[in-house]
């Protein structure tokens, strides 16, 4: 990677920065692709129409505290927010603050949502031990109560199952289920997130022991991804769930979810070298590229098959604290800790 610092980075010719005094929580493109919002750790969230990005980017007051969590909303615009004010808010793309659910002082560390082709998603919140879900419209739909606290959200493809990771494993819960009797995917240890195969086919989760922990769908037979050098913060499935791209590790590890992967296959290690963590993963929505973000404040984009890789955000602004892609594949969202924020344009040609 050192010899990336060397090479242009494709924000300095395609992409716009921003500099925030605080923490950048994280990043997500509203699903219809037209806004950008950047949550931060002082309760605000920033919000960018890709209409007019380098326009001056909206403060929201989102949060009368910090900002846990962000997810794209259920429906097509706007988003989801979690804070340590106990508070589950809407933010609309037009600055606009609801609140979804309020849960006294406890924190809502963890949002997901599921947005349908018709408009009807579904919205999730952990608080504590309880998952809270809830109608694209903000009514209450149930409750899922898990043994410990929640540390991770993930829908399935379909938004008809919801996993939880906490700890000694995970649990699956069908959404629409009358009478929950949810699938209990078991592994003494502590799980501090998940990620759900995009077919199906499998539930991984990151474990406190610099690992990776998972359960083949549906016989549950037990996979094991060891030998991280630090704790995996991000995880992230290709858009056909061939690879599922890990953070913990001086490169970008990818493990091949296919050819009777993972077990018994070595994983691709991608823009790796000089021993700096990749702190964040984020694989494109499309095509078999991944985004990685490094310690330093690198950011690279690699193309799996080939890869090649291409420098995008120089080691100048503290540690990647969140990635995100824009729906289109187009566009991809950079945040780090000390407060810088980024979009960087793919359409365009430097």
């Amino acid at each position: 990677m050192s010899q990336s610092t060397k090479a242009r980075f494709r924000v300095e010719s395609q992409g716009i920065e921003r500099e925030f005094a605080a923490f950048v929580v994280g990043a997500r493109f509203s699903n219809d692709g037209r806004t950008l919002a950047f949550a931060l750790g002082d309760g605000t969230v920033r919000l960018a129409s890709m209409a007019a990005a380098e326009a001056e980017w909206a403060s929201v007051e989102a949060h009368d505290g910090g900002i846990l969590s962000i997810a794209a909303d259920a429906q097509l615009a706007g988003f989801v927010t979690g804070g340590d004010d106990g508070a589950l808010n809407r933010i609309g793309a037009d600055g606009s603050v609801s609140t979804v659910g309020k849960f006294g002082m406890r924190w809502v560390e963890q949002v997901a949502t599921h947005a349908a082709e018709k408009g009807k998603g579904v919205i999730a919140a952990a608080v504590g031990k309880v998952v809270h879900v809830f109608d694209h419209a903000g009514q209450k739909l149930k409750e899922l109560v898990h043994p410990s606290s929640v540390t991770g959200l993930a829908f399935d493809a379909k938004g008809k199952r919801i996993g939880a990771s906490h700890y000694n494993g995970a649990t699956l819960w069908f959404i629409a289920a009358k009478v929950d009797s949810p699938r209990k995917l078991e592994w003494k240890g502590s799980h501090t997130g998940i990620a759900l195969h995009p077919k199906d086919e499998a539930v991984v989760t990151a474990m406190q022991e610099n690992a990776l922990h998972g359960w083949s769908l549906p016989e549950l037979k037990h996979m094991r991804m060891s030998g991280y050098p630090a704790k995996t913060q991000s995880l992230s499935f290709s858009k056909g769930g061939k690879w599922l791209a890990s953070s913990g590790a001086d490169a970008m590890v990818l493990w091949p979810f296919h050819g009777g992967g993972p077990m018994g296959k070595a994983p691709t290690e991608l823009a790796g070298g000089d021993g700096i963590i990749c702190n964040q993963v984020a694989c494109h929505p499309l095509n078999d590229i991944v985004a990685g973000g490094f310690a330093d404040g690198l950011v690279v984009v690699a193309d799996i098959a080939s890869s090649r890789i291409l420098p995008i955000v120089p080691p100048d602004h503290g540690p990647i604290s969140t990635l995100a892609w824009s729906p289109d594949g187009t566009r991809l969202a950079v945040g780090t800790e000390t407060g810088y924020a980024a979009i960087v344009d793919f359409a365009s040609r430097s």
